[in-house]
């Protein structure tokens, strides 16, 4: 099974690079991503975006919208979004006061977040739900993020590998049940136990536990669009993006 597929960064991975947003992109390009993931409009009108991802040669694979964004300026979100190509929204994460500690909550939020895929779809874009950690604890028999994926068919799954592993899951197993429902996969990886401490115990892609052999052809498999780096704290982004993309090229290679 061929593993190639085109490769972002996730901006907010380099949120503490101190450069002007076209320079950056720049840096990003030269390395050889093919897009980028957004966290907002980065500063920028629909026509500045296009600009930029035109003069370095990128594209959006996807954005992160928190929410609170959706609620407060849902139009905004979408237009912006068509403006610069980009067909795939994001709910990044919700707060601790969302989790609930029992399965009729997580439905509850399941159910929030079909009604929020409905207007997105009717607008012409696809809605997905990226995890962490606490998606992964076992809540009523089963995982959290089963009960609100069940609970919200409507809603796709930005599989973040790292945090799947750190919740104590397995990624490859997590790619096959909802296979169809992933067309983004968030590449991270995970430090040894003690290590990297500083970086919130996250490595660069392919400079640590995860099992990449097995996790890149299960995505491939299971109907993934878009490879998309991230480290949630990198010391030096910059660096920490080129390597983990020189990881996975070779590896797609």
């Amino acid at each position: 099974m061929p593993t190639s597929l085109p490769i972002a960064v996730q901006l907010y991975t380099l949120r503490n690079v101190q450069m002007p947003f076209d320079q950056l992109l720049g840096e990003v390009a030269a390395i050889g991503y093919a897009g980028v993931e957004t966290t907002s409009n980065h500063g920028c009108t629909a026509d500045e975006m296009n600009a930029l991802l035109e003069k370095h040669g990128l594209r959006i694979a996807s954005a992160h919208v928190g929410l609170p964004v959706f609620e407060s300026d849902f139009a905004g979100v979408v237009t912006f979004n068509k403006a610069v190509g980009n067909d795939t929204l994001v709910v990044p994460w919700v707060p601790e006061a969302l989790r609930a500690p029992d399965a009729a909550g997580w439905q509850a939020l399941g159910r929030t977040l079909a009604d929020l895929a409905k207007r997105v779809n009717d607008a012409g874009l696809r809605l997905l739900y990226h995890n962490h950690a606490f998606e992964m604890a076992e809540i009523d028999g089963r995982l959290a993020i089963d009960w609100l994926l069940d609970t919200a068919p409507s809603v796709g799954f930005e599989i973040d590998l790292a945090w799947v592993q750190r919740g104590g899951q397995d990624g490859v197993a997590m790619l096959k049940q909802y296979a169809g429902r992933c067309p983004r996969i968030h590449c991270k990886d995970l430090a040894p136990e003690g290590e990297n401490q500083d970086e919130m115990g996250f490595a660069d892609v392919g400079h640590g536990l995860l099992d990449w052999a097995a996790l890149l052809p299960a995505a491939k498999a299971g109907g993934a669009e878009w490879y998309v780096v991230e480290h949630d704290l990198p010391k030096e982004p910059l660096t920490s993006i080129r390597r983990s993309y020189e990881f996975l090229s070779k590896k797609l290679g």
